[in-house]
């Protein structure tokens, strides 16, 4: 009993994160994160950090992060890069992906490939982006500000099945989010962003509480020591059913932030008491 329960306190004495994708998970699909206001306060004031890990750019997350009140790492466009500040306040940039102006290129190669045309997130017309992405003004001109990702509108469904081998035989990957493609350096993803901010921060333990909801948060989700994934409106993607069928994964009791903020309280904020 007393090496049980010694087992049970120093399990409950390494400290948390909660690495989360934003757009569908903590974030509706009108990047409405209202809900979640209460759990991301309750977790700053136990000094747990929440770490975007998002398709996103730097510069839609800085600004995210600046109305939610976050200071810790970030994590964008799927794993592209690393953000975070030095002690000193200093803002640092840990990259990882390949630089978008080779991306380019294999974008044009593989619609040729496909005989599709695969149109990159910054050559939507205004119209385009806001029917497509809810995107319109200062919103979709950070979300274009791309340096190591290249989102794209994904082909028919048939091409889509075919681009991610397309993509690994030119030494690249492609992996599906919500709405678009997003074209990637081969080694790129969100788990090995993780492992990699984890190794930054000198390698203690800690338990990650990860949440995604999407087929490109699947890295993410395997990297997490209790991974969440939150459904939409018609419920959890397809790609998850097996893994929360096996109990692999937990599924949240409600779609977006609402669902994100009770499988923080459940997981995380309550377990502390």
């Amino acid at each position: 009993m007393v090496d049980s329960m010694n087992k049970t306190d120093s399990l409950n004495s390494i400290p948390w994160w909660v690495v989360t994708d934003l757009d569908g998970t903590l974030m509706d699909h009108a990047y409405n994160w209202e809900p979640a206001r209460e759990a991301i306060r309750g977790l700053q004031l136990q000094g747990i950090p929440v770490i975007p890990c998002t398709s996103k750019t730097a510069e839609e997350v800085k600004s995210f992060r600046a109305a939610a009140g976050l200071k810790d790492p970030f994590i964008v466009e799927n794993g592209g890069a690393i953000h975070g500040q030095t002690s000193d306040g200093e803002p640092w940039e840990l990259a990882l992906g390949c630089p978008v102006a080779e991306l380019r290129p294999v974008l044009r190669e593989l619609a040729q490939l496909l005989g599709e045309p695969l149109q990159p997130i910054d050559a939507l017309s205004d119209q385009e982006a806001l029917e497509f992405l809810g995107l319109q003004g200062e919103a979709l001109q950070l979300a274009c500000q791309r340096r190591w990702s290249l989102p794209f509108v994904p082909p028919s469904a048939s091409a889509r099945q075919r681009l991610p081998d397309l993509a690994n035989r030119l030494g690249f990957a492609v992996v599906q989010g919500n709405r678009m493609g997003h074209l990637l350096g081969a080694e790129v993803s969100k788990g090995r962003a993780l492992e990699v901010l984890k190794q930054r921060s000198g390698g203690s333990p800690v338990r990650v509480l990860a949440l995604g909801d999407s087929p490109n948060d699947q890295p993410l989700l395997e990297a997490g020591d209790l991974s969440v994934v939150v459904p939409g409106a018609n419920g959890p993607h397809p790609v998850f059913a097996e893994a929360i069928a096996q109990g692999r994964y937990q599924l949240a009791p409600a779609c977006h932030a609402q669902g994100w903020a009770e499988a923080v309280f459940q997981h995380v904020l309550n377990a502390q008491c």
